[in-house]
């Protein structure tokens, strides 16, 4: 076994080591979310961890990790009664993003069942974790159904299997710990609410903090074991003291007082529904165990809420997580009672898990001191200043030959309808158009390609009758044999690609008529976000195009993007459809199986890019029809003499053009119609 990097010789990081020990003081808080920029020891911390937790009593043979002293009473391999029991070591099972329903969860052996008539249930992963630690890195990329499914059997300590004639019920209680890079795109914020903690990570721009993370780094990779020899007794110190509360935790009092600022806290907050309140009520607990106390004070519900609140606070993909420190505080002292009265021994203050101090874990060797994080690997050089890519403004064309004017701000967003890509696809998971997928109504059958994951029962039951006699069958069972199974095809939802090309020429440039088709373009981005979809935006004015954004799946960077759009210039709309093909034509070869979606924002106008602009686009658009592309084009001609070039535009795209009041919920319920009924007709054509 390859020896892991010391939690204790993590450098910095102090809210991020905390929630993982307050999870491991108090599983039932309910795991640790971890949010930060690539490079900053996420996944270091995490598989640290598990070297700390205690060794696990478990009953000997059992597959799913049952206690001796108290067995599950409906545990599959029980019961447990006279079973010796074993000791080994805490597991930290890793949940790939690529992993199946049937990995997760377990399934029935179907084809021991069909060929050998032996029931047999293959436990997964949630069996695997069951008192350790699961660990999700890139949770955010993880489909929706499978972080559904984990989510709930870590609420309710559970997993649950009702598929293929199996019905099982083991225990699956875990610390739940997942890690992501917002830029990669955001969880729902329902899943959001069930992590009970959230820290926020990101890399030190102090000089010296970063040598002491380099300095730790490559002595490490010099020679792992006598690296971790070095931290062997700030470890034992560290696993010692989460020992020791765990043992106090069930005589710590949660008095009325904090339980008042507790709710109180949520109120003012306005965090929806009661789960925040529970949160927040065991880690206090746990704070307060994990400092030596039994009893909760203000300062331990003021830490909870930092890392119990942030995430709850955001309604929407744009929002930024975060919590107002002051209204906290005000709030805190509004609702403080008397506080318990602490002992000549006791530490009023909870201590990190970086103080240094006795078993607290969080000693530094002598070489440096301070925090900073600590990277996977060799760290990333990073200025010292970066500004958000999202906050740089777009670059200013030569030329432009109107005057330049700053951004406007977007129009209150609306609620859009779906815009679906025509035909059937077989992309990845989502919520948009019409896909072949792992998951939804059973449309047919097939011949399985490697291992069969979705039984068709009575296409192998059809598949196997002829051969029986042949077979020699003679009593009421079904022979089956391997060539005779078939693999069930469903229909579901997948999530495409949205390119916009959005016109930021001089002819948008009036405040009001660019102001709402920004918030069009947002309606429409945040659509896409609730769809899972990727996004992209090409922007054209001036002279040239220029993709604003790469094709990502965080529409808060396409939507931070689009805020800070200036406008003004000429309309080089065949720059911008060329540009859109060329992105396109990329993504293709990156990820052929996501069907893009094109959506041009634009009043049709073209008076740049050569010497017949309007030729131009149109050959140009007839490049898009050409390959297939589903297209809409977002009418923004405004005023009571319309020259309908939108329209025209629509036509060579071979898709359909909508206008901005068109594009509401209310007056867009015929658009879908329309953009398959255009690409019937290109299908005809062509």
């Amino acid at each position: 076994m390859s020896t892991r990097y010391p939690f204790t010789a993590v450098v910095g990081m102090d809210d991020l080591r905390l929630a993982l020990l307050l999870n491991a003081v108090s599983p039932a808080v309910g795991g640790v979310l971890v949010r930060g920029e690539k490079g900053t020891a996420k996944s270091t911390a995490v598989r640290a961890l598990a070297d700390l937790l205690p060794v696990v009593p478990v009953v000997a043979g059992c597959r799913f990790s049952c206690d001796p002293a108290s067995p599950d009473a409906g545990c599959p391999d029980g019961p447990h009664s006279g079973v010796p029991g074993a000791e080994r070591a805490a597991r930290m099972v890793e949940l790939p993003v690529g992993a199946s329903e049937d990995r997760l969860v377990g399934a029935l052996d179907i084809e021991k069942a069909l060929a050998e008539g032996v029931k047999t249930f293959e436990p997964g992963l949630l069996a695997a974790a069951h008192r350790g630690i699961l660990y999700v890195d890139e949770v955010n990329l993880l489909h929706d159904h499978l972080i559904d499914l984990l989510l709930d059997a870590a609420a309710m300590g559970a997993s649950h299997v009702e598929r293929e004639g199996v019905s099982v019920r083991h225990a699956a209680r875990f610390l739940l710990v997942g890690t992501m890079n917002p830029e990669e795109g955001e969880l729902r914020p329902q899943l959001l609410d069930r992590f009970g903690l959230t820290v926020e990570v990101a890399a030190s721009r102090v000089p010296e903090q970063r040598v002491e993370v380099v300095r730790r780094r490559l002595a490490f990779e010099d020679d792992p074991a006598a690296f971790a020899a070095r931290w062997a007794d700030e470890e034992t110190a560290l696993r010692d003291r989460i020992v020791a509360a765990r043992t106090l935790l069930p005589k710590v009092a949660l008095g009325d007082a904090a339980l008042l600022q507790i709710a109180a806290t949520c109120a003012a907050f306005e965090v929806d529904g009661m789960r925040a309140d529970i949160v927040m009520a065991r880690a206090a607990t746990a704070l307060a165990a994990w400092a030596g106390r039994t009893e909760v004070t203000s300062e331990d519900v003021r830490q909870a809420a930092l890392l119990a609140l942030p995430h709850r606070r955001r309604r929407n993909p744009f929002d930024a997580p975060g919590l107002d420190e002051d209204k906290l505080d005000e709030t805190l002292e509004q609702f403080k009672g008397e506080e318990p009265q602490t002992g000549p021994d006791e530490d009023p203050e909870p201590d990190g898990p970086g103080d240094g101090g006795p078993g607290g874990g969080g000693g530094i060797p002598p070489q440096g001191e301070g925090p900073a994080p600590e990277t996977n690997g060799p760290p990333e050089e990073t200025p010292a200043e970066t500004p958000a890519p999202a906050e740089a403004p777009a670059p200013q064309p030569q030329g432009s030959g109107a005057g330049e004017r700053g951004a406007v701000k977007a129009a209150e967003p609306f609620r859009t309808k779906m815009l679906s890509v025509p035909g059937l696809g077989e992309g990845a998971a989502g919520r948009r158009s019409r896909a072949r997928t792992e998951h939804g109504r059973t449309t047919g059958a097939t011949r399985p390609r490697g291992a069969l994951t979705k039984l068709h029962l009575a296409a192998t039951v059809q598949a196997a009758a002829p051969h029986q006699r042949a077979r020699g069958r003679t009593g009421p069972g079904l022979v089956v044999r391997r060539d005779d199974l078939r693999q069930a095809t469903r229909e579901g939802r997948e999530g495409n690609l949205v390119l916009f090309a959005v016109d930021a020429s001089g002819s948008m440039a009036a405040r009001q008529r660019m102001s709402a088709v920004k918030g069009a373009v947002l309606s429409l981005l945040l659509d896409a976000y609730q769809r899972r979809d990727k996004v992209g935006l090409v922007t054209f004015r001036g002279r040239t195009a220029d993709l604003a954004l790469p094709p990502t799946s965080s529409v808060d960077a396409a939507a931070a993007r689009l805020e800070q759009l200036p406008t003004g210039g000429r309309t080089p709309l065949s720059a911008g459809l060329l540009k859109a093909h060329d992105v396109l034509r990329i993504e293709r070869l990156r990820d052929p199986s996501r069907r893009p979606l094109l959506v041009v924002v634009t009043d049709g106008r073209a008076t740049g890019g050569g010497a017949d602009p309007v030729a131009l686009a149109a050959r140009a658009a007839r490049l898009h029809a050409a390959d297939g592309t589903a297209s809409v084009v977002v009418d923004c001609e405004t005023g009571p003499v319309r020259l309908g070039l939108a329209g025209s535009l629509a036509r060579e795209l071979g898709g359909t053009a909508v206008t901005l009041d068109e594009l509401r919920a209310d007056s867009i319920a015929g658009l879908v119609k329309d953009v398959q009924a255009a690409g019937q007709t290109n299908r005809r054509a062509a």
